[in-house]
Formats: structure tokens, sequence, C-alpha cells
């Protein structure tokens, strides 16, 4: 009997949940919102703003690490590809690609095909918290 009764919670709470899932995609798992992270990662590494950065990566790679924060360390790297030619030049080019790039979404993974891979070679997201963030 108490078997019973938690299996037909259980079904009852996974009936709930349904709907909300499948919703939660419809709304937000997009070419467009992938698309949208991706410009505001690129816009954000053009003008320095490491904060702006860390808003659109996943959770854990935001940490403070090694006594840095996130901000602290995508400053850094921003200054430095702004500081070589063919990086800048590699991240203005995404920018302009990033309207018509082709983006491939499975589940909750998407990739974007930029000239200039946006995290250690890759440009993929991962959809959590109702938003697509940049993952290794």
């Amino acid at each position: 009997m108490k078997v019973g009764r938690l299996l037909g919670a259980t079904a009852a709470a996974l009936a709930l949940a349904l709907p909300v899932v499948a919703s939660a995609q419809e709304s937000g798992l997009t070419a467009a919102t992938l698309r949208t992270a991706a410009a505001r990662l690129i816009a954000a590494e053009l003008a320095g703003d490491g904060a702006g950065a860390c808003g659109v990566l996943y959770a854990p790679l935001a940490a403070t690490v090694d006594g840095r924060t996130c901000a602290q360390r995508w400053d850094s790297r921003s200054r430095l590809l702004l500081a070589s030619p063919r990086l800048a030049r590699g991240l203005r080019a995404d920018q302009r690609a990033v309207a018509t790039a082709a983006v491939t979404i499975d589940g909750e993974h998407g990739r974007i095909a930029l000239p200039l891979a946006l995290l250690d070679g890759d440009s993929r997201f991962y959809w959590t918290a109702n938003c697509w963030m940049l993952t290794h």
C-alpha cells in the first residue's frame, strides 16, 4: 500500500514537471538565445569587461581560482586577446559571424561555429537556469 501511494505521488510529480520542462525547452533552447549568449560574451571580451564575460560562463567556471575572481581572470584574458592583432581580429570576426553562424542544439548542449573558438578551442554552451552558459 505504501509503495502504491509513493509510486502514485511520483507519477503525479512527474506529470506536473513534464509540462514545465517542455515549455522551458520550447521557450529557451533556441539558436537565437544561443547566439545572444555568444554575442554577450564576445562584446564583453571586446570591451575588456571580465564581469560581463563571467555572466555568460557556467557557474563552476566563474568561481574564484588561486585568489583571482572570474572577472579578474577574464579581464586579463581580454587584455591578452586584444593585445594580439590576430586574436583581436578573430574576436571581431566572431562578432560579425555570430548572427549567421551555424548552431547545433542537442538536448541541453549547443554549439556555435565561430571563426575563433570562445573557450579552450570550443564554442559549446550548456542550458541551465533558463539561460545558455559557455562550458568546457
